[in-house]
């Protein structure tokens, strides 16, 4: 394939490296520079796959900047390619104002579609799907997160969030307070990773299914209430 002078937007695996597309490794192998969210996960990515691009880092706490750099390299004609730590980026990762400035510049952004947890989740949950609204991530503090969900609680479509491990007990349980014990939900757990789990049930159950099993609060969950 032919590399453009553009910000390519590549989607990379959730944890499988078999999930990444063949227009992916093209991409990657191809630019100039892979800006990354984390550039030492990027680099063991790349090494699955023998690719050598340089990676520069690009996170939520030097966003500005680095996109700043990342533009001056697209003005000087090169190709860039950004990643996230796994799937699709700038679905609740760093990236927004890069492309609101690389087009702003009116240069090119080139989407890469592949894995997405959010996707994936949709996908297994076994909950209405065709109308759904995407939370991301739930304020930490448990005061704001009620106030969140209480804005919600009588959202028709399906909800989506992300959560950390650390919280997924505490949010869970405000789920059940906010939404009723009776509400139906989705765990969805280390999605294409040896330790996948899917769980469909009350929110009662969900709750005392987290708190008995304590690798049910390890790695990457996204959690989906109807």
């Amino acid at each position: 394939m032919s590399i453009l002078n553009a910000l390519y937007i590549v989607a990379t695996p959730l944890g499988n490296p078999g999930d990444i597309g063949w227009r992916a490794l093209e991409t990657l192998a191809g630019v100039d520079v892979i800006a990354a969210e984390d550039t030492r996960r990027a680099g063991r990515l790349l090494g699955q796959f023998n690719i050598s691009t340089p990676c520069l880092s690009l996170h939520e706490h030097n966003e500005a900047q680095a996109s700043a750099r990342v533009v001056r390299r697209l003005q000087a004609g090169q190709s860039v390619a950004l990643i996230s730590d796994a799937g699709t980026p700038l679905i609740s990762d760093p990236g927004y104002e890069l492309v609101r400035m690389v087009q702003a510049a009116g240069l090119r952004v080139i989407p890469v579609p592949g894995p997405s947890a959010l996707t994936a989740a949709l996908s297994v949950a076994g909950l209405p799907n065709d109308r759904f609204v995407f939370e991301g991530f739930l304020p930490p503090r448990a005061a704001a997160r009620r106030a969140r969900l209480e804005q919600l609680r009588d959202e028709p479509r399906t909800l989506v969030f992300y959560e950390a491990p650390h919280r997924i007990l505490e949010s869970l349980q405000d789920m059940m307070a906010v939404f009723g014990a009776q509400r139906e939900a989705t765990v969805a757990r280390e999605l294409t990773k040896t330790f996948e789990t899917v769980r469909r049930d009350r929110l009662e159950a969900l709750v005392a299914w987290a708190a008995g099993d304590g690798e049910q609060r390890r790695g990457e969950i996204v959690v989906l209430v109807r």
